[in-house]
């Protein structure tokens, strides 16, 4: 069943076999209009919940993380692969600096596809399109 942590993020652990569980998390990140202090403190909270999933579960973590990530992953080349798009935003840095901490992988920047099969959505205003971000804990791939 479903546990919320916040009003931004819930999580369920599910038993998969003996003795084996997947724990996944759902979350939606703060919006870029918000200050820089509540996304960070997001993170912190986020961090803390991914600390108590115990260490032996397959781990997802989904949501809307309303961030951008960079194509170029030459910084990153432990938690994404080489073929996001666009430029990284203060989420997206906040967003790859807790995958490198947690050992995860935003897997849809693994496979080469398209670029207008990359992104699912344009920001009303700045007509900028949108990656929809989905991590996995690296022992899940």
């Amino acid at each position: 069943m479903p546990r919320p942590v916040s009003d931004r993020t819930m999580k369920m652990r599910l038993p998969l076999s003996k003795n084996n569980f997947a724990t996944i998390t759902s979350v939606y990140s703060p919006t870029m209009k918000n200050p820089g202090e509540n996304k960070v403190a997001f993170y912190n909270q986020l961090a803390s919940v991914l600390s108590g999933i115990p260490c032996i579960d397959k781990l997802l973590l989904i949501g809307d993380f309303n961030a951008r990530i960079v194509r170029e992953n030459y910084k990153w080349l432990l938690v994404m692969g080489k073929h996001g798009i666009g430029k990284c935003n203060f989420n997206g840095e906040l967003l790859l600096a807790l995958c490198s901490e947690f050992e995860l992988i935003v897997t849809n920047t693994m496979f080469k596809q398209k670029d207008d099969r990359k992104t699912t959505w344009m920001h009303p205003r700045s007509r900028h399109w949108h990656i929809y971000n989905r991590l996995h804990h690296q022992e899940v791939l």
